[in-house]
């Protein structure tokens, strides 16, 4: 029985170490393993970068439109000194989620470099359609950005004035996601927009 070991792992040393027309089938593993390895970890780290501050605020559009918007919002200075960033509003945590939200801004960087928003006459033009696209993503995801760091469960009683505590269990228990009371909380709403509640 030890000899058919012995036996099994020779032969799978043969067949391993044998070359496939040219390059033994061991060493091509071991390049492909360590190519994926280095791909993944080339790949993995451009997609953090392009999930900072930095990065979402290094093209023109962005600094001279969203980013002076959203410095005056309660997600970019507060009581607690907690800053959400640009991602952590607009792309998704989960891998598969993230791959698709990077796909898509690709868009964004068209109409950078197309010049449809380089001016802030250019951004008000299509912040409605801009505002109206993110708004319907976010409800079709019920606000799972949001939900990274809002929960209603966690939501404090004692914390929360009454009527803003009410109006978010009320939604809670009417199924409403986030998006659907709180447009407008980073950036400014668009001249277009009528509240439906009005």
């Amino acid at each position: 029985m030890a000899n058919d070991r012995v036996g099994a792992i020779r032969r799978l040393w043969a067949f391993l170490s044998s070359p496939s027309a040219k390059y033994p089938l061991l060493a091509i593993l071991l390049v492909g393993f360590f190519g994926g390895v280095f791909f993944w970890g080339g790949f993995h780290t451009a997609m953090e970068a392009t999930n900072t501050l930095e990065f979402c605020t290094g093209c023109h559009s962005m600094v001279d439109n969203s980013f002076k918007e959203y410095k005056e919002t309660v997600h970019y200075a507060n009581r607690t000194g907690v800053r959400a960033v640009c991602s952590d509003c607009h792309v998704p945590r989960e891998w598969q989620h993230k791959v698709v939200a990077k796909v898509g801004a690709t868009s964004d960087l068209y109409h950078e470099i197309m010049g449809s928003v380089n001016t802030p006459e250019k951004f008000e033009a299509r912040r409605m359609q801009m505002a109206q696209h993110q708004w319907d993503k976010m409800k079709a995801t019920d606000s799972r950005e949001c939900r990274n760091c809002h929960s209603f469960d966690a939501m404090s009683k004692d914390v929360q004035k009454q009527t803003v505590y009410n109006k978010h269990m009320a939604a809670k228990k009417d199924g409403k996601t986030c998006i659907d009371c709180h447009k407008g909380v980073a950036h400014r709403l668009p001249k277009e927009y009528k509240d439906p509640d009005e």
